[in-house]
């Protein structure tokens, strides 16, 4: 372990170098204006398909997609990262198909990752997400799952209206949604297990991590009738991309900044939770890991110093350092998969933006 990394303080940000502005955003970044722009293509679809659903679930799925406060008023909250949607678009135009024909299978997969959203914070307890309550918090769990249940009716419901690949397209969401669910079965497991290995950590992520990812560029390819060898290319390059999004996602969960992530610092420790970083510290043979060890797997509650102080013996015990080199090793690999396609532009910024990330 690096003396730099020990000198670091323990929430900072998970990541170093690369070209970024003060608030932690890449300047002049690319990839945001292509999330952005995929944003602003699917919204329509996005409030047309929630607007069908029933008042009661409308309203939380709206809140939840932070259009409405508790009491359907509107507002504009902090939203997603855009970046399903902008995967299927980014694929898409690799393929040489314009925007509007892969609309529906953007916001389709939005849908599904937002369902997953809801059921992930009912099952790991979490109290706030984007800086708000979440859904499940403010109305109760039986009604934060219907919520998300009826987001994932919109989304087939959405993709049956595409104007090409509408049955194949489906197929490909459902298997994805499958491979969602067990991966989520692994990881709740793993949460009451104390003895997970990193590589059974890793198994689990390629299917709940990555699923969708690499289900996002398939459909962009497929509603462009690209050929087989290319649709399959794009789910290798999403899959390899959703690995390392979510080691990330794992670095943030410890040293995030609570004001960009919408999460309380060290969120993933006040749960003793197993992500990456914290089973590579756990396998780490260093004088620090076998400490970290003896305090996580302790039982008692990490909170103020204890929660920094854990922090710290992680970053020690070689998991940051490892979450990082990992991460860009699966983004060097996405994009090799799609180094042949002169269209691929926006899925290599798209890349590039994963590992320079702070939300």
């Amino acid at each position: 372990m690096s003396s730099s990394a020990a000198a670091e303080p323990a929430f900072g940000m998970p990541w170093e170098g690369g070209n970024h502005t003060g608030n932690g955003r890449s300047a002049g970044s690319r990839a945001e204006q292509i999330m952005a722009r995929a944003q602003q293509l699917t919204q329509p679809l996005l409030r047309a398909a929630v607007d069908t659903l029933p008042d009661e679930l409308a309203l939380m799925a709206g809140y939840h997609l932070g259009w409405r406060d508790p009491h359907g008023i509107a507002v504009t909250a902090e939203p997603g990262k855009g970046l399903r949607p902008a995967l299927v678009l980014a694929a898409a135009r690799a393929a040489g198909c314009p925007p509007e024909v892969v609309l529906h299978g953007a916001a389709a997969v939005e849908l599904v990752h937002n369902f997953t959203l809801i059921h992930d914070d009912v099952m790991d307890g979490d109290t706030v997400l984007r800086g708000r309550p979440t859904v499940w918090r403010v109305w109760a769990v039986e009604d934060a799952i219907l919520a998300g249940d009826a987001l994932h009716g919109l989304a087939i419901w959405t993709l049956a209206a595409a104007p090409v690949a509408a049955l194949s397209g489906i197929a490909r969401l459902e298997d994805a949604v499958i491979e969602l669910c067990l991966g989520q079965h692994h990881d709740c497991v793993f949460e009451t297990s104390d003895d997970v290995t990193l590589q059974e950590c890793l198994q689990t992520l390629r299917h709940k991590g990555s699923a969708l990812l690499g289900c996002a560029c398939a459909l962009g390819a497929l509603a462009a009738a690209a050929p087989a060898d290319m649709v399959e290319a794009m789910d290798r390059f999403g899959r390899e991309l959703g690995i390392a999004f979510q080691l990330v996602d794992d670095l943030m969960g410890i040293w995030g900044d609570p004001a960009r992530t919408g999460k309380p610092a060290g969120s993933d420790l006040l749960r003793h939770k197993r992500s990456l970083p914290v089973v590579a510290a756990l396998e780490s043979p260093t004088a620090a890991g076998r400490e970290f060890a003896d305090l996580y797997c302790s039982g008692e509650p990490l909170d103020g110093p204890a929660l920094a102080h854990a922090a710290d013996l992680i970053a020690r015990a070689g998991g940051r350092d490892w979450a990082r080199t990992e991460s860009a090793r699966h983004v060097r690999a996405a994009k090799a998969c799609i180094a042949g396609y002169r269209g691929a532009h926006d899925l290599m910024e798209l890349a590039d933006s994963v590992v320079q990330r702070d939300r």
